[in-house]
This record gives C-alpha cells, sequence and structure tokens, in this order.
C-alpha cells in the first residue's frame, strides 16, 4: 500500500508575506499596463502602422499609427508617410470621432496633397465639434478660410443639450474646468442606467440653464460651456490669417481680462485684431 505524500505546508508569515508581495506587484503591475496601452512612445513598424490605420483595429492603435506618420511629416519624410495616405484618407469616415479629430490635425501637416485638401472641407462640417474645429484650423494652412465660421464658433460658449428627456442631475458645478470625454450630468430616463451626458468639448461650465432635478426635455439647452484657453488661443492664431472686419466684435471681447485665459490670449487678439486691418486696408 502507498503512502501518500503529504503537501508541503506555507507557514503563516510567509504566506502573509506573499500576499503583501502580490498585493505591491499588482499595483505595480496595472498602472503600467495601462500606461503602456495608452502611451503612443512605442516605435510601430511599417507592417504595424498599415495593420493599425485599418478600420478593423482599435481607436488607440490607429491614433498611435496617425501620431507616428505625423513624426514622419513634422521631419520632412513626407514621400515615406505618402505610402499610407490612401488608407487615412479612408479614415475620414472612421465612426470614432477621436480618430476623425486626429486624421483631420494629421492633414494639416501636408497642405500640399490636394485630396487632404478636399477631405477636410468635409471634415469641416463633421457631426463633432471637435472634429469640425481641428478640421479648419487645419484648412488655414491650404491658404483656405472656408471653416473661418467655425474658427469663430470657437471663441463663443457653446451650449449643451439633454440628448434624452428625464430627470436632469449635474455632476459639476459653475466654473469647473470641463475637458474633452469630462461627465457633465446624467439624465434619468427611467431605465436602468442614467444616460450619461458627456462635454465635446474642453472649456469651463459657464451656466447651468436648467436647474438641478429639473426634468427636461429631448434637445432642451441644460448648460452653457465657455471656451478653453487652448481653443481661444488657436482660434485667434488662424484668425489673424484669415479674420475679416466684421469678426473684430468677437476678438475684441478678448483684450481685456476674461475668466480662466491668461496674458497670451489678450496679446494674441491685439495682434489679431492688428493684422486684419492692415489686411482689409491693403498696407
Amino acid at each position: 500500500m502507498s503512502v501518500e505524500q503529504e503537501k508541503p505546508r506555507i507557514p503563516p508569515g510567509l504566506k502573509a508575506k506573499l500576499l503583501v508581495y502580490g498585493v505591491a506587484f499588482l499595483m505595480v503591475l496595472v498602472p503600467f499596463l495601462f500606461w503602456k496601452g495608452t502611451w503612443f512612445g512605442t516605435v510601430l513598424s511599417e507592417q504595424k502602422v498599415e495593420e493599425y490605420l485599418k478600420s478593423s483595429a482599435r481607436p488607440r492603435d490607429t491614433q498611435h499609427a496617425l501620431l507616428q506618420i505625423s513624426e514622419k511629416l513634422a521631419s520632412g519624410e513626407i514621400e515615406q508617410a505618402r505610402r499610407w495616405y490612401p488608407l487615412i484618407l479612408a479614415l475620414t469616415e472612421h465612426p470614432v470621432p477621436e480618430v476623425r479629430n486626429t486624421v483631420a490635425w494629421l492633414m494639416g501637416q501636408d497642405n500640399q496633397h490636394s485630396e487632404f485638401h478636399q477631405a477636410l472641407m468635409l471634415l469641416a462640417r463633421d457631426v463633432n465639434p471637435l472634429v469640425r474645429r481641428n478640421a479648419a484650423l487645419a484648412l488655414v494652412r491650404f491658404a483656405d478660410a472656408s471653416g473661418r465660421p467655425e474658427l469663430l464658433n470657437m471663441l463663443r460658449p457653446f451650449v449643451v443639450p439633454s440628448p434624452q428627456e428625464g430627470v436632469l442631475k449635474y455632476r459639476l458645478k459653475e466654473d469647473d474646468s470641463v475637458d474633452t470625454g469630462t461627465l457633465l450630468a446624467r439624465i434619468d430616463t427611467g431605465a436602468a442606467e442614467p444616460l450619461e451626458v458627456r462635454s465635446q468639448l474642453p472649456g469651463f461650465v459657464k451656466l447651468k440653464l436648467a436647474p438641478d432635478g429639473a426634468r427636461v426635455k429631448t434637445g432642451q439647452d441644460i448648460l452653457v460651456l465657455a471656451p478653453s484657453d487652448d481653443q481661444v488661443w488657436e482660434a485667434l492664431r488662424a484668425l489673424y490669417l484669415v479674420g475679416q472686419l466684421e469678426d473684430l466684435e468677437v476678438i475684441q471681447s478678448f483684450t481685456g481680462k476674461t475668466p480662466h485665459l491668461g496674458e497670451r490670449i489678450r496679446q494674441q487678439a491685439r495682434l489679431t485684431i492688428e493684422a486684419i486691418k492692415k489686411r482689409s486696408s491693403g498696407a
């Protein structure tokens, strides 16, 4: 008869140490994996770039590939980058706004490519405001002022409507900073989970148009966002080149002190006004 060997036992003290080490390891590993999954610094092979530019790729991977191509354009490797242009053009219809936004930004870096110019004119009418704005900024690099109305919108407050009918619950206070994707409010529609209202643009909560806890209708305006410093800065720089006399009233409002906007905004507003006046006078 065989004698069953007794399994080695882990001393209680060692077991506790292993548990502590395991938790500590996970505390390092999880942030590392998150960082590695969101960091765009890894150099991709040409095969990977082509793979990530396909519509079946993860949106983050597609953005990674687009950013690597943009680096080639910035370093003057335009001919090497152009091999991927057909795939990039196809991404203008990508369902994820962040991808279309990155595409619009990249296309502005090769202002000699006529197909990019045509694609940007379409993206300037995109349903997503951030995509429209990046396309309008990129069009300026083509000496095209057709995106000027959107550049002016970058200087104006942005009104957020309710996507559905329900009870409104705000998540932010007036003057709070907002980034793209920030949760602004929830709408209790009666479903198991409330509907989240997230910001499409960066900025600041300027005004609440409905009281907290009110029942709102689909499409009803609920919140006003003031533009972010970066949005105003980029719009003023673009209008320096394509602005017209009728734009001066909007631009003038940024020459004085404005909440959340710094001195560089006031200086750029004054420079933009001077450039428009000089251009209009033919001087």
